[in-house]
């Protein structure tokens, strides 16, 4: 970046900064919401949660889907990156 594209955006720094800390923040949110070790985790707690609670067969239900589903996921991109080292 030359002198003066860099003098005639300056004032676009913090915008650009805010912007990579966002990206940041979202990224590493996207890691901890599809890591293997935290979903299985979930999973664990979850029939300890059913069991102290006592939620409904229908309850319980719902939220190990939604957890399977996100181990999915997370097992599919784990295979993708797999593939592109290759």
């Amino acid at each position: 970046m030359g002198l003066i594209s860099g003098l005639l955006t300056l004032p676009l720094a913090p915008v650009r900064g805010a912007a990579w800390v966002a990206q940041q923040v979202a990224e590493e949110a996207d890691r901890e919401l599809f890591d293997e070790d935290r979903i299985r985790r979930e999973l664990a707690e979850l029939d300890l949660q059913a069991d102290e609670e006592g939620l409904s067969d229908e309850e319980r239900a719902h939220l190990e889907d939604d957890l399977l589903a996100r181990l999915d996921v997370a097992r599919r991109r784990r295979a993708e990156m797999a593939e592109e080292e290759f």
